[in-house]
Order: C-alpha cells, then sequence, then structure tokens
C-alpha cells in the first residue's frame, strides 16, 4: 500500500470563499495580523478578536467544498493508497467533503479554555462573556486555533507520516508558514517523491520534484486521476 501524505493550505479553500491572509480584500485585509491572531492580540484586545472570529466561522459555515476537496476524498477513499491529510486551514471543508484531516492550526469550530484548558465545541459567536462550561470562568474562553507564536497541533503524528510517506504533496500552500513549510524536505529525506500544487509557484517551489501550478479545482482532480491511474 502506498503511503501519501498532503498538505493543504489556504489555496485549496479559496475557491470556496474563504480568503486568506495575504488576499487584497476580505476580512483579514482589514486587520493586522498582529490584532486578530497572536495571544498578544487576545490579550489586548479580545472582544476584537472575538468579532473577528464570529465572522470567520460565519464565513466558513456557508462554504461548501470545492472539486478540489472532492478529489481529495476520491483519493483517500481509495484501499490501495494510505492517505494523510494535514491541513493548516481551519474550515471543515475537507470534513464536509467526507475526507480526514489533521487539523495542525486548529479549527474554527472549536473553542477553549485558557484558564483550565478545557476544548469544547465553539457556540456560533463568542464574547469575552462567554463561560467555560468545564470550570464556568468567564473571559478565558477563545478560539481553538493556533496562533501565530503558538506550536502547532499533532507535530508528532505528522512527523511519524512523512517519515513512512512514498509520496508527499503540498496543496494551495505559500511555503511561508513553519514547521509546515519544512515538511517536503522531511518527506524527501525519507525518500519521499515530492509535488506542489499552488496557484503560483511558491517561496519553496524549488524544493519540489515537481511543481504544477493554476487553479486547485483544475490541477488537484487531475493530479488525483493521475494518481490513481498508475497504479
Amino acid at each position: 500500500m502506498q503511503n501519501i501524505v498532503i498538505l493543504t493550505g489556504a489555496g485549496i479553500s479559496a475557491e470556496s470563499g474563504l480568503g486568506t491572509f495575504r488576499d487584497a480584500d476580505g476580512l483579514w485585509a482589514r486587520h493586522r495580523i498582529e490584532d486578530v491572531a497572536t495571544p498578544q492580540g487576545f490579550a489586548r484586545n479580545p472582544a476584537l478578536v472575538h468579532r473577528f472570529y464570529n465572522a470567520r466561522r460565519a464565513q466558513a459555515a456557508a462554504a461548501i467544498p470545492n472539486a478540489a476537496h472532492d478529489a481529495l476524498t476520491r483519493l483517500q477513499s481509495d484501499p490501495r493508497f494510505h492517505v494523510t491529510i494535514v491541513t493548516q486551514n481551519v474550515d471543515a471543508l475537507h470534513e464536509a467533503a467526507g475526507a480526514r484531516a489533521l487539523h495542525m492550526h486548529g479549527t474554527l469550530a472549536g473553542a477553549i479554555c485558557a484558564g483550565c484548558g478545557a476544548t469544547f465545541e465553539a457556540p456560533k459567536e463568542m464574547s469575552v462573556e462567554t463561560v467555560c462550561p468545564g470550570c464556568a470562568m468567564p473571559g478565558a474562553v477563545r478560539p481553538d486555533v493556533v496562533w501565530f507564536g503558538e506550536i502547532p497541533h499533532h507535530l508528532d503524528r505528522i512527523a511519524e507520516h512523512l517519515a513512512h510517506a512514498d509520496l508527499f504533496a503540498a496543496i494551495g500552500t505559500s511555503g511561508q508558514v513553519y514547521p509546515a513549510a519544512g515538511f517536503v524536505q522531511e518527506a524527501a529525506s525519507h525518500g519521499a517523491m515530492t509535488v506542489e500544487l499552488t496557484l503560483e509557484p511558491s517561496d519553496i517551489s524549488g524544493w519540489f520534484q515537481e511543481q504544477r501550478h493554476g487553479l486547485a479545482t483544475r490541477t488537484v482532480p487531475i493530479w488525483v486521476d493521475e494518481v490513481l491511474g498508475a497504479v
């Protein structure tokens, strides 16, 4: 059985209407990353951070999977392959398409208490008045997403999958955020074939043995068809 590890980034969800923080318009363009995606920003102005993530949560809830998500579900469903999807995205579009994914940056659907560490499903809207259901502490609840400066989830599991990968693909990633940007080198060091599928060349395109550029809804289904047909 061939082991495939797929890293997905914001580019795979962009065609479902979810913008990235590098877009010239949209939610991210109205805020500084330091204000809405760092622990320090939350400490300074938790009300602003809650409003920002309430808007993101509503936007993500209205989005539907696109052809790229569907193609990866087809690949993961084929019994000839063991496919691990690792995503930097905090939306649930992989799951909505029927796939399973390791969310290294958390999810918009989750909340966590900074006081007791309890995790629970996030309500549609959170605020500084939201009370933790575990310890009943107000003001400590925040989105269960990994902000800049925090340690991503599942790194040990991801490293294990990369060590046994026969094929590694990065889809819709910028190559600017670590540790995810280093996954291609880690997989290659263990002998994996590597391929990049992005709208444009990323900052680390040269590290991949193969590069394919264009819209994810076009490049990913074609690539999946080729992988499925090669066995």
